[in-house]
């Protein structure tokens, strides 16, 4: 099977022959009709946080079920699928809490991806999905099942950005309708805090970004209002919106120790920070620790969204449907994997949403 492979950080990423291996017991082998670029993509194509070459990065993905292995139970060949990065036993202590995201189990796929190159060496699996490529095996608990109704390009964003930057939101902030929110960074983490936040019925959803185009984009998808950073202050632009006090959750989409930094004086008393986006290893933020206390300042982390996948992949699929959820507008463009690096440079250079990469 034809898969995109870096082996060299910052390189060019190359198509190249890669042998991928049959599904063991738990696993399912997935035919990939779509796969996003994501943020996170980028970063580990710059080795951002480290870890071993070659691999196969991709991890937004959809497609169909193509082969399960022994003891598979929760899906059959033929249904239409969103791979994520989210592998999870149901039983250790993190799952029986419902945060699946954290599981503490070793798979086998950890040690032993199963993917070998032409020569037979060793091609590690990127964020556990390896998507870039025209077949992946994961673990069952990876897929969620999803309709007809939602087209592979748009069922791919459900794998990472959406339930990252919603279930943010819905499920790690909990949000209450009513309440005031900034998302800083206006990527597709950041849109997707923006409708996570318009659906729970927030009373201000302020989206904050350099990029004027993605502010526009954010105003459709729910915010009610849009601050550009490189134009205005942001910390005033807030304060003049809620009155002076500062809005009670912000959501840092940025990739950026720095951007944690300066969105605490966002917050109003009592108010909540939650640092959804991931910046490379090392960052560190500068936080007047007395001032947090004094202020009564909560921050707290969210890794993708705290999903549970076989929940809220249906569910945001569900409101896509109903018209409740906008996908299509996050996709910038399609791309054929011979085009990657394309999609990639744009990726990179801020000019898209999310652009896509589409199989036969």
């Amino acid at each position: 099977m034809k898969a995109a492979v870096c082996r060299e950080f910052g390189a060019p990423l190359n198509i190249e022959e890669v042998a991928i291996g049959d599904p063991a017991a738990g696993e399912v082998r997935v035919h990939v009709a779509a796969c996003a670029i994501c943020h996170s993509d980028i970063a580990c194509l710059d080795g951002a946080w480290g870890g071993p070459l070659p691999t196969i990065f991709g991890h937004e993905a959809a497609g169909t079920v193509v082969e399960v292995g022994e003891g598979v139970a929760s899906i059959a060949p033929g249904a239409r699928v969103v791979v994520t990065l989210v592998r999870s036993c149901g039983s250790c202590f993190y799952c029986r809490l419902g945060d699946e995201a954290m599981c503490e189990t070793s798979f086998r796929l950890d040690a032993n991806p199963g993917l070998r190159g032409r020569e037979g060496e060793l091609v590690n699996q990127g964020l556990r999905t390896a998507g870039f490529a025209q077949q992946v095996v994961v673990h069952e608990s990876q897929l969620a099942a999803i309709s007809e109704d939602v087209p592979m390009e748009a069922a791919a964003l459900l794998a990472c950005g959406v339930i990252t930057g919603f279930g943010a939101v819905t499920n790690t902030a909990r949000v209450p309708a009513g309440a005031s929110v900034a998302v800083v960074g206006a990527g597709g983490v950041g849109l997707n805090c923006v409708q996570g936040a318009a659906h729970v019925g927030a009373g201000q959803v302020i989206a904050i970004d350099l990029n004027d185009a993605k502010l526009n984009l954010a105003t459709t998808l729910g915010a009610t209002a849009a601050v550009n950073a490189a134009k205005q202050d942001a910390l005033a632009g807030v304060r003049e919106l809620t009155e002076g006090r500062g809005v009670d959750y912000v959501f840092v989409a940025a990739g950026s120790a720095t951007a944690v930094e300066t969105s605490l004086p966002l917050l109003r008393r009592s108010g909540t920070l939650v640092v959804v986006g991931m910046p490379p290893s090392g960052q560190l933020a500068r936080i007047d620790t007395g001032d947090v206390a004094h202020r009564g300042q909560r921050i707290i982390g969210s890794k993708m969204g705290s999903v549970r996948v076989k929940r809220d992949i249906p569910m945001l699929a569900g409101l896509y449907a109903s018209g409740d959820l906008k996908l299509d507008e996050l996709i910038t463009a399609t791309y054929a994997l011979n085009d990657i690096n394309e999609a990639v440079r744009s990726a990179r250079a801020g000019e898209a949403a999310r652009n896509v990469i589409v199989f036969g």
